[in-house]
């Protein structure tokens, strides 16, 4: 029974790890313009999918097809984990009914995924599909935190009681984040990650005036560098990308403030608010760097990626700063 627990720990981290990885390759898709290489779905050039021969996988194709079947794989891995918890007799119903969710939500991904396709990539469809994926992602990490030795552990402790105040900018943060990496989807997807082309300035001015004229001036230097005009609407998708990463700032320094002051003597907290805190200045550069580049492939991928990674620390931080029941856990948040 121990090995058999031990082994459903690793394989739901394991899928964890992948499903991060996946998420690179479906950046990568977008960020190389590559999501219609491959018109037709489930098919590839008419072939099944597994068929399609790797010598052909040249160009934008090589992007479109590995994430097809990465995450075909995905899906498999997703299936294979519901029905090995579904087995578990001692696990807990609610870990048992989120599993499935696992799987009928991963199921829902790659119905989309092909939707976006066969529509000829929407805004709308597209920027659900990327959102999606970072909706599994946190899922899956919820699984493998239910099975975690560190949740187990937890269980065999009096544990003293929890920090309300602490808890609830947790959630603040976590939010936060989620609704910024909607706007990265919608902004990605609009064409919008250029509409303001330099930093720290918008336009080449610290005070835009986000008239015809400013906005002439930023489609010029589109027009120069082969890029299609945007409108103010894009624009605007741009900034409050941008001002949305500077609350997100703010609230992880008052978060930082409360945490020194009050969660010093727990170390899963403060240790997880270290790597938080290393992300974001990382997924902050990346974004800089991603304009300042003019959305170079690589960088502009792994700014997806890292912000999928910020999102993930901000949830495990959630769930260690969280009591192990619901009960508990809206207790907690009551408290004053």
């Amino acid at each position: 029974m121990q090995s058999q627990s031990v082994f459903l720990r690793r394989y739901s981290k394991f899928l964890c790890v992948i499903t991060l990885f996946l998420i690179l390759l479906g950046a990568l898709v977008k960020s190389t313009e590559s999501g219609l290489s491959v018109p037709d779905w489930p098919t590839t050039y008419g072939k099944f999918m597994f068929a399609y021969p790797l010598n052909k996988m040249a160009g934008g194709i090589k992007y479109e097809h590995t994430h097809r079947m990465l995450a075909s794989l995905v899906g498999l891995l997703t299936f294979i984990l519901t029905i090995l918890i579904l087995q578990r007799k001692h696990l807990s119903v609610w870990i048992k009914r989120l599993s499935i969710f696992a799987f009928l939500t991963v199921v829902l991904q790659g119905v989309l995924g092909g939707l976006t396709v066969l529509f000829f990539l929407p805004v709308w469809l597209s920027t659900f599909h990327g959102v999606l994926a970072q909706t599994f992602f946190l899922i899956v990490i919820f699984i493998a935190y239910a099975l975690s030795a560190e949740r187990h552990h937890r269980w065999n402790l009096e544990e003293e009681g929890y920090n309300a105040k602490f808890l609830r900018w947790s959630i603040v943060l976590m939010g936060l984040i989620y609704v910024q990496l909607i706007l990265g989807n919608v902004m990605r997807h609009a064409q919008a990650g250029l509409a303001i082309p330099d930093f720290p300035t918008m336009g080449w001015t610290f005070l835009p005036s986000f008239d015809q004229s400013w906005l002439n001036r930023v489609n010029e230097w589109r027009f120069e560098n082969n890029l299609d005009p945007v409108n103010l609407g894009q624009v605007m998708i741009h900034l409050t990308h941008r001002c949305w990463a500077f609350l997100i700032l703010l609230n992880l320094l008052w978060l930082n403030q409360i945490a020194y002051k009050e969660c010093l003597d727990k170390p899963l907290i403060m240790k997880t608010l270290y790597w938080m805190n290393l992300a974001i200045i990382l997924q902050i550069t990346l974004g800089i760097s991603t304009v300042l580049s003019h959305k170079e492939v690589y960088t502009t991928s792994m700014h997806v990626t890292t912000g999928a990674i910020v999102l993930a620390l901000s949830f495990l931080m959630v769930l260690r700063a969280s009591p192990l029941t619901w009960h508990q856990f809206k207790a907690t948040l009551k408290n004053e």
